[in-house]
């Protein structure tokens, strides 16, 4: 790749989906770190944005460069940072309860952390509030994992028909693991919006609040940028919506039969991350 973004063929920016595309488990992709480095060298802004709520930027960072990546935290937006600022913009000073698996805490600046378990001591970072009252304001709920259980979503439920607001990080039904296929959070989020019978504001993708604050942290223009991610409607088409170039991978959870059946059809499609520099390169010669 030339070091010159005017030779990028239009694209100046690019946003990259972590799971799936650059690891599988954190383990990292086959050719994707090389790749990672020819964007590096063609000097092209970019950002990692991604759903993954199983830790903080900081720890995702550090997962990643200790597998090879040449990242920095400071390219990295996460779910539970939007998040966080959403709910400062919408809900300043409201009582939340946060279902997650991992800790997130310290991404969570300036939100009221509610812990409704009373048996159960919560240590938090200091950026996070915690209070230990039942009232809850607004729930919020994260990635899927052991803590999803019968109590846990019963307690949901309970807060959303007094009235809690429902804020959920993403709403994807599964995701990629090195065994397989694992549901996530859509796959329980649907069923406590029926039981509810209220609707999630999603703050992560697909939402174009998620694609607005990911232009604005590398001051992008959409029609420049460009987005590369294995989940054809939450990172990709998604994107397109907000007038983002999508590319999607076939590594991850891409299935075919989601391909087929998706509704709408990605820009490019690529076999892998690593084709990502070549793709670039026929795009700033013009033969695609």
């Amino acid at each position: 790749m030339e070091r010159e973004r005017e030779r990028t063929g239009g694209i100046r920016a690019v946003l990259i989906d972590i799971d799936g595309v650059l690891t599988v488990s954190w383990e990292p992709l086959p050719g994707a770190v090389e790749a990672m480095e020819r964007l590096r060298a063609a000097d092209l802004p970019l950002a990692l944005v991604t759903n993954t709520t199983s830790g903080t930027r900081e720890s995702i960072c550090a997962r990643l460069t200790g597998a090879g990546f040449p990242v920095t935290v400071d390219d990295i937006l996460t779910a539970p940072a939007v998040t966080a600022a959403y709910l400062r913009e919408n809900h300043p000073g409201a009582r939340c309860l946060l279902l997650n698996s991992g800790d997130i805490t310290a991404d969570l600046a300036g939100v009221t952390l509610v812990d409704t378990d009373t048996d159960t001591d919560t240590d938090t970072e200091p950026d996070a509030d915690t209070d230990t009252d039942t009232d809850v304001d607004v729930v919020v709920v994260g990635g899927a994992g052991e803590e999803f259980g019968y109590a846990a979503l019963n307690r949901i439920f309970h807060h959303l028909q007094r009235g809690a607001h429902l804020v959920a990080m993403q709403r994807n039904l599964y995701w990629r693991t090195a065994a397989g296929l694992d549901l996530d959070t859509g796959a329980f989020l649907l069923g406590l919006e029926r039981a509810a019978r209220v609707e999630a504001t999603i703050t992560g993708k697909p939402s174009e609040a998620f694609f607005a604050a990911a232009l604005a942290h590398l001051g992008a223009d959409p029609s420049t940028t460009l987005m590369i991610g294995d989940d054809i409607e939450s990172d990709v088409l998604a994107a397109q919506r907000s007038g983002v170039t999508g590319a999607l991978v076939k590594t991850g959870k891409y299935l075919p039969e989601t391909h087929r059946s998706a509704g709408g059809t990605p820009d490019h499609v690529l076999d892998s991350f690593a084709s990502l520099p070549d793709l670039l390169e026929r795009l700033a010669a013009g033969s695609d």
